[in-house]
């Protein structure tokens, strides 16, 4: 598969807004988010991946969540979910790309570990800082419940999820000096009439799209450590194998000579690199 061209902050997609609600001290994130599921699920389509219904309601509620989350967050921000459920026993996996609008993600329903607990795992990377990861416990099955419980922990503040309509989100988050009695007390009702009561400030439009970027070259980087010690078992006496990227669930197909390609131009390049001497 052809790697795609990233997304442009200046091209169609997703528009997320960010409002600062002025005596109330909270940052509001909104999106319709219909053109964006409609890309996932011609991902889907393209890729012959059929997640359980309910698997596929967890997922776009999540990547609701995420997307409104990520649009909250500074511009140099690298961002990945893993939100572990035990019943149903699924992983929801997201990340996105702040600086380029890219988000992509995908449902694992196979070999899921039983855990005692739901598990919420949060890593960012801001520009060349080392990457943070935070984990906290949450109950139910619940994306949006889930993302809540990791403002709460893990945020330290308190961020509130609504859901206005079919494909209309909303998050509010906390900031300095926020009102919070009011913040704790809103309703979908309320968020539904808060441009009419309340004086909202834009302060950004942001454009995301559905894109992952992988390709046969990032595939076979995977692959290179089995090739290079246990090639038969990885081809198994086959011409090619399917990989498929653990990102987005994209099939990849990679022969093997086109791996023992890869595999002998790596090491050869390693060995005439600089400092790296000859064999």
């Amino acid at each position: 598969m052809a790697e795609t061209t990233p997304p442009n902050p200046d091209e169609s997609g997703l528009e997320v807004r960010t409002c600062f609600v002025r005596g109330r001290n909270v940052l509001l994130a909104r999106a319709d988010f219909g053109e964006l599921f409609v890309d996932y699920y011609l991902h889907l389509a393209a890729q012959r991946l059929q997640p359980a219904p309910e698997h596929d309601a967890m997922f776009k509620r999540a990547l609701a969540a995420f997307v409104l989350h990520a649009a909250s967050r500074p511009w140099d921000e690298l961002i990945a979910w893993t939100v572990n459920f035990q019943e149903p026993r699924l992983n929801l996996f997201l990340t996105g790309d702040n600086e380029t609008g890219a988000v992509t993600g995908r449902a694992f329903a196979e070999n899921v570990r039983e855990l005692p607990a739901n598990i919420f795992y949060a890593d960012v990377v801001r520009g060349r800082q080392p990457k943070r990861r935070s984990m906290v416990n949450f109950v139910g099955d619940d994306p949006l419940v889930a993302a809540e419980t990791f403002y709460t922990q893990s945020e330290q503040r308190l961020g509130r999820f609504f859901q206005l309509g079919e494909e209309d989100f909303v998050l509010i988050t906390e900031h300095p000096d926020c009102d919070l009695p009011w913040l704790r007390g809103l309703t979908t009702d309320d968020v539904r009439a808060l441009d009419r009561h309340e004086t909202l400030a834009l302060l950004e439009r942001r454009i995301v799209r559905w894109h992952c970027g992988c390709n046969q070259a990032r595939m076979m980087e995977v692959l290179a450590p089995t090739m290079r010690t246990q090639p038969d078992e990885l081809f198994g006496g086959d011409p090619k194998i399917e990989i498929r990227c653990p990102r987005c669930g994209a099939r990849h197909a990679i022969t093997r000579e086109a791996m023992e390609a890869f595999v002998a131009e790596k090491g050869d390049s390693h060995r005439r690199s600089p400092g790296g001497g000859e064999a």
